[in-house]
């Protein structure tokens, strides 16, 4: 029986170094279900793997978009399952990892079609936004659909538009329309998660943003900024920064900003797969290398 192996977890806490030392073990390939990373525009603040990770194991969906590319969770979810029964012809268990829930639920459960949105409802929540600004999108969002924002990058204005606008359209919140019947698959699915101490992962988020920042992130998103706009940049570590180059910051509460920030994704992170049954829970990288080791021989 093929097996499929998913990582998951919130930002920073290690899983990317888990999922090359199972890849390696196992001779396999890893698929990246970060939403981020497929961006090859965006390196510094996405936390890629290293160029030493990358040359350990074959990773896929790293760098193989660009930011102005339209790309979304439906697609992702298509391409990566092609992809995955592509793996298991060669391989009899294959790795995805990644702490992008929708879209590792894109490729386990499938989506439905969504339905066509009404001009006039897309016109006036556009007119609602640029008049009021992104804290009245996202306490609308909040007041509407509360379980969707607790997952959705809240500063990402065009998700939350597009969470209106579905609302506005079907009168039903995202999770009725992102819910079919689970997909039947071909291989099994074995669920782990790695988590760690809240402290200690708000000290390794902290950590990684000064390692980030010293790596050139303001300068990076000075480089993009003249495409700020651009849906795959409305995300952590970035808009913080572009907001500063707008004059709304400065260098230091930026900084505290961008911690902050990263916090609270790790936090939204944490409640999605906290939902999820299926996933067996290690605070520890070794304890489940040795579990999944145990578990897939």
């Amino acid at each position: 029986m093929k097996r499929l192996l998913v990582i998951v977890g919130p930002t920073a806490v290690g899983k990317t170094a888990v999922a090359v030392s199972i890849a390696e073990k196992f001779h396999t390939e890893i698929i990246s279900a970060d939403s981020r990373q497929f961006f090859r525009e965006l390196n510094v603040g996405t936390a890629k793997p290293s160029a030493q990770e990358l040359s350990r194991a074959t990773h896929h969906f790293i760098n193989s978009k660009s930011i102005h590319d339209t790309y979304d969770a439906g697609q992702f979810g298509r391409e990566a399952l092609d992809l995955i029964h592509k793996l298991f012809k060669k391989y009899d268990t294959a790795v995805m990892v990644g702490g992008s829930g929708l879209y590792i639920q894109a490729v386990l459960e499938g989506f439905d079609d969504l339905p066509r949105i009404n001009n006039g409802i897309r016109k006036k929540i556009q007119l609602a936004y640029e008049t009021n600004g992104i804290e009245w999108l996202q306490e609308e969002v909040k007041k509407t659909d509360p379980d969707f924002f607790l997952s959705v990058d809240q500063k990402n204005p065009q998700r939350l538009m597009r969470a209106l606008e579905l609302l506005q359209t079907t009168g039903r919140p995202m999770k009725e329309l992102r819910v079919k019947k689970k997909s039947a698959h071909p291989f099994s699915i074995v669920k782990v998660g790695l988590n760690i101490a809240r402290e200690r992962l708000y000290e390794r988020i902290d950590s990684r943003m000064d390692a980030m920042i010293t790596s050139g992130l303001f300068e990076e998103a000075r480089q993009l900024y003249p495409f700020k706009n651009t849906n795959a940049l409305q995300t952590v570590g970035y808009s913080e920064i572009f907001d500063h180059l707008d004059g709304l910051h400065d260098y230091s509460e930026t900084i505290r900003l961008l911690k902050r920030n990263s916090r609270r994704y790790a936090k939204r992170q944490l409640t999605w797969f906290l939902r999820d049954k299926e996933i067996t829970w290690f605070d520890s990288a070794a304890e489940l290398i040795a579990w999944v080791s145990e578990r897939i021989k």
